[in-house]
């Protein structure tokens, strides 16, 4: 027997690998590349040149306001899920269209932004700013439904898994990357670059694949809703009831959809579910590069230790994650990563109380939650796609995304209020505990309501 079971397991193992080398994970790979370029590029990449060019720091705080478009991409989801693009949309599909367009959105913003002088117009910038951080979230609304369509759910910790390190590659591109090219041709240079990059996406979307649209039968009676909704309202003028049709099918119909599936109560229990397991990463993350100052630690250290030394344990510990969901299943790799995330923060707080921490402390704990943080961040967008409708995928999977982040930026704006009443150690403290409802939550849903991605996996 325990030779058969090694031979059961030796398979298990292979299997996983197998779904890691399909040639969507190497596409996945690239489109997610493609998703965490323009990311920092309107974020802290360029608030370093605004900075360099004299900039007070008040305007650029205002300018991070442009980050709001990821926040509400949920707002035009609709758009991207059922409108189609004249000949784009014949020649490529619906996915692939909506992605090619965004991308090219954010290679055309990404050139004017080099061609910009902060110290002349800031409102040059501002603009620009906008407009890409609008392309990258319509990109990321297409791109979530690629990815959801493109895999059935058992392989949805892979992709996500392979997205993730594509993105991670593209963070140090946008960063690292960017600030060796500032510093050597200038930041205008390096933001051209940039630029040129956004083909690494633009070649994958071309060399895709389109998902195929599932239509079931239970999608036509859905849409029966739109029908009885025009039923009820033949006074009014033809364009209004287009107009509303077509606002009732989009943004109705999905939320109509999902609780359909699952049921009232489920439904509450997996939003409030979703909107509480990523409090802890997210309050505590405004937070820590000023712990690492405020603990001596000098920047050349902070950079080689945590960015160099942390990207490499996060890229380990996506790999890690793909093939640890496929192989113990979703509901426990859900468990495994709220608790390795409530470790690293007391890991973070035993750091705080140290009297001399040193570099190997700082080191140990950044590894750590970088493996955390990977798991965890894998584990929900899998979950996430599990619960997506391949009618609504779009609107849907944009919904779920925002609910994740709305919580948890809240908190996060006021984390540096928390750090003063309390100090590192207990702040740190407070942050793992946030976890601690999101478990609750889990084991409520578990028991009480019938999610089929919760269900146990099948190892043999």
């Amino acid at each position: 027997m325990p030779a058969v079971s090694a031979m059961e397991e030796q398979r298990g193992w292979r299997a996983v690998l197998r779904i890691h080398t399909q040639p969507q994970m190497l596409t996945m790979l690239a489109l997610g590349f493609s998703a965490g370029l323009p990311f920092l590029l309107v974020y802290s990449s360029l608030s370093a040149w605004l900075r360099q060019s004299g900039l007070q720091r008040g305007t650029i705080g205002m300018l991070a306001w442009v980050g709001l478009a990821y926040t509400f991409k949920f707002l035009w989801a609709p758009l991207v899920d059922r409108v189609s693009l004249p000949w784009l949309t014949r020649t490529l599909g619906r996915r692939r269209s909506w992605l090619l367009l965004a991308q090219a959105g954010i290679a055309l913003g990404l050139f004017n932004q080099s061609l910009s002088d902060p110290s002349q117009s800031v409102l040059h910038i501002a603009f620009w700013a906008v407009f890409i951080a609008f392309c990258s979230a319509t990109q990321d609304i297409a791109l979530d439904a690629w990815r959801i369509e493109s895999a059935p759910v058992a392989e949805q910790g892979a992709m996500a898994s392979a997205y993730q390190i594509g993105y991670r590659g593209a963070v140090v591109a946008s960063s690292a990357g960017l600030f060796l090219l500032a510093d050597r041709y200038g930041w205008r240079v390096g933001y051209a670059v940039m630029a040129v990059l956004v083909l690494v996406g633009v070649i994958a979307t071309l060399l895709a694949r389109e998902p195929v649209a599932a239509v079931h039968r239970d999608a036509v009676l859905q849409e029966q809703q739109v029908v009885d909704w025009l039923a009820r309202r033949t006074h009014w003028p033809q364009s209004l009831r287009t107009a509303g049709a077509w606002l009732y099918g989009a943004v109705v119909c999905p939320l109509v959809d999902f609780f359909a599936r699952y049921g009232i109560g489920a439904a509450v229990l997996i939003l409030l579910f979703i909107g509480s397991y990523r409090l802890t990463d997210f309050t505590m993350g405004a937070m820590t590069n000023p712990f690492y100052l405020d603990r001596g630690y000098s920047l050349t250290q902070i950079g080689t230790v945590v960015k160099v030394y942390g990207l490499a344990a996060s890229i380990i510990g996506i790999m890690a994650a793909g093939m640890v969901i496929v192989r113990i299943g979703l509901l426990r790799a859900l468990i495994l990563g709220s608790c390795m995330i409530m470790l690293s923060n007391i890991g973070f707080s035993l750091l705080a109380r140290a009297e001399h921490p040193g570099l190997l402390g700082l080191g140990l704990v950044n590894a750590f939650d970088n493996l955390a943080q990977a798991l965890h961040g894998t584990a929900l967008i899998a979950f996430l796609s599990s619960l997506t409708s391949t009618r609504y995928t779009a609107t849907q999977y944009a919904l779920f995304s925002s609910l994740y982040a709305l919580p948890s930026k809240l908190l996060e704006g006021v984390s540096g209020f928390v750090v003063d009443a309390l100090g590192y150690p207990n702040f740190f403290l407070y942050t793992a505990s946030l976890s601690v409802p999101a478990l609750l939550v889990l084991i409520v849903l578990v028991r009480r309501a019938q999610v089929p991605a919760l269900q146990p996996a099948v190892t043999s």
